[in-house]
């Protein structure tokens, strides 16, 4: 594939905007994140053992960071070796591989080198069993009908294993089918009120096929005005009270993706971010009724004051 992987990509450009920051601050943010970690190498969320889920969040974060250690990348990828990739679902599978793939740019290990040269073959059948007949994908093999969120899952999946999504404009047409009247997408075909998640995963898909066009721009628009919070975030959908992190990340990068800047209070936002989500110890929240922090959401609060650094460098 001659296109980098949407989530190197990504990496990259958040990495980018936490450049200027201070030492001391990302030593901070990096010092919460590590806390998580768990003797196995692996991170957890806020209980329990760790997960890829989690160490998924926490890897990239310290990427962003740039305080990902030689000693910590040896764990974690001490941590994916006591996995077997082929026997994770897809959320799993695709936090498997961008998880090596960190591991394989900081120390040049390749753990997808010692699982076999017709690895991403059979990734690619398994794959293949969770298509259902919308051209979307499903969480597992009893879905019945595509899922917005696991179709973009299966894409940056594809992208991270060298190659294409199969049938991409059976793709692009489920994801037109999964449009509603107020110009989002939903997660799943009985839907009727879209919701910022899966709008951003839509918009990231047909991005990726370039299959946007200046209506699904101007719906998206609408659509993101309407969820567009007091605060200067973003809401779940237009019937949540309250703006949180995960939406006004992927809201904020849906924003300056569709070049929508029109649509944003910097200054809010920046306010939201500074002095109600992030905690002055280290870590970021979910929304303001959170009690605590959390390597998943400190990875969307520092995404944002990254994307925000794009809208004002020196700010950042």
């Amino acid at each position: 594939m001659s296109r980098t992987p949407y989530l190197i990509r990504l990496g990259n450009r958040l990495a980018e905007g936490l450049s200027e920051t201070t030492p001391e601050w990302r030593s901070r943010h990096a010092g919460f994140v590590l806390g998580f970690q768990k003797s196995d190498g692996g991170f957890a969320g806020r209980e329990g053992d760790s997960d890829l889920y989690y160490t998924s969040f926490a890897v990239r974060a310290l990427v962003m960071l740039g305080e990902m250690s030689t000693d910590v990348t040896n764990s974690v990828a001490s941590f994916l070796s006591q996995h077997d990739p082929l026997r994770l679902g897809v959320i799993d599978l695709m936090n498997w591989l961008s998880t090596a793939l960190a591991v394989q740019v900081a120390t040049g290990q390749d753990l997808l080198e010692e699982l076999g040269a017709d690895f991403p073959d059979l990734v690619s059948a398994r794959l293949e069993e969770v298509r259902t007949s919308d051209g979307g994908y499903a969480k597992s093999v009893e879905g019945s009908s595509g899922s917005t969120y696991h179709s973009f899952l299966v894409l940056l999946t594809y992208q991270l294993l060298g190659r294409e999504v199969p049938r991409p404009n059976a793709l692009i047409q489920f994801l037109y089918d999964r449009q509603r009247d107020d110009g989002g997408f939903v997660e799943i075909a009985p839907m009727r009120r879209s919701g910022t998640n899966p709008t951003a995963a839509a918009v990231a898909i047909l991005q990726e096929l370039n299959a946007v066009d200046d209506e699904i721009c101007d719906d998206v628009r609408a659509f993101l005005r309407d969820v567009r919070g007091d605060e200067g975030g973003f809401q779940a959908n237009s019937r949540v009270p309250f703006t949180d992190s995960l939406s006004t990340f992927t809201g904020l990068l849906t924003v300056q993706d569709l070049r929508l800047g029109e649509l944003l209070n910097q200054a809010e936002l920046r306010e939201l971010l500074e002095t109600q989500l992030e905690f002055p110890t280290g870590g970021y929240r979910a929304a303001t009724w959170d009690e605590s922090a959390d390597v998943e959401y400190t990875f969307y609060g520092l995404g944002v004051k990254a994307l925000l650094a794009e809208e004002s460098p020196n700010l950042s």
